[in-house]
């Protein structure tokens, strides 16, 4: 959800630029951050960005400057006046009232007497919001060419992981037999004397309570889901969410369960995988 778009435009001698901002939220939030766009307008425009972008956190920046470098200026009146009048007071306290005349060009130089004129915001407002429909469709292609990539780095890890899974196999049958050889080697460490028909059913009772089967099903299942989901939804980003909780939860069985060093160390790089899969499951809307 992480993404940028600009637009630019020209009116009245006037530059403006509009940017917009988004990164990742789990709800539509949009931030007007300019003075330059009337504030009856601001929620047609948050309603409009908030459509558009779904989710995600998004601020919307406006910017003007003077073709000519210099923006039009125009003197506060009230101000000058105030300040005129204060110094005018001073002098007479002071008996210097012949120091009160040609006090213009002092009074000019003062903090705030000579203002940046602001440019009318309801004769821009038709090209700014033009200007910010441009800049919303340049985020969402930015989002869109981020998104494959990301879809794609997600991808080759579900496949790393069902490969993982795949190699979980090779070990299988070496389980158990361990399994079996540490069971009878550790009766004839204590004396036990067992009939094999005896042995054989507390042998099937106690590599049933290990078997990974089930696991190892469910979380290939769980993969395809997670592949058809991100392939034909429009907006998948909750739902592999959740379908990637539901692999972690097959994982960590398998992994309880595995009894086996090698099988162990598969399902801690199955893990590395999936964490890494969450993190950019957060940038999918």
């Amino acid at each position: 959800m992480t993404g940028y778009g600009r637009s630019a435009f020209s009116h009245n001698e006037q530059e403006f630029l509009v940017e917009i901002r988004s990164v990742n939220g789990k709800n539509p939030e949009v931030s007007v951050k300019s003075q330059l766009i009337p504030r009856e307008r601001e929620n047609e425009v948050r309603q409009l960005v908030a459509k558009k972008t779904v989710r995600g956190t998004v601020d919307i920046y406006i910017s003007t400057e003077n073709q000519n470098g210099n923006l039009p200026k125009v003197i506060n009146r009230e101000r000058f006046e105030s300040y005129y009048k204060q110094i005018k007071s001073i002098n007479l306290s002071l008996g210097r009232e012949d120091e009160t005349e040609n006090l213009t060009g002092a009074i000019l130089r003062l903090p705030d007497v000579v203002e940046i004129s602001k440019p009318d915001e309801m004769e821009n407002w038709p090209h700014i919001f033009t200007a910010i429909e441009n800049a919303v469709e340049e985020l969402l292609i930015y989002r869109k060419n981020e998104g494959e990539k990301l879809r794609d780095d997600i991808l080759t890890r579900l496949s790393m992981i069902e490969g993982y899974l795949t190699e979980v196999d090779r070990f299988e049958k070496g389980r158990v037999d361990t399994i079996r050889e540490r069971i009878i080697k550790r009766a004839e460490e204590l004396g036990v004397v067992h009939s094999e028909e005896r042995l054989e059913q507390e042998m099937i009772y106690y590599i049933e309570k290990l078997d990974i089967t089930e696991e190892k099903v469910r979380l290939a299942q769980h993969c395809n889901y997670f592949r058809e989901t991100i392939g034909i939804e429009e907006y998948p980003g909750r739902k592999l969410g959740f379908i990637a909780q539901e692999m972690g939860r097959e994982i960590n069985t398998l992994g309880s369960k595995a009894n086996n060093v090698d099988i162990q160390k598969i399902v801690v790089n199955m893990k590395d995988e999936l964490e890494k899969i969450k993190e950019q499951i957060l940038n999918i809307l």
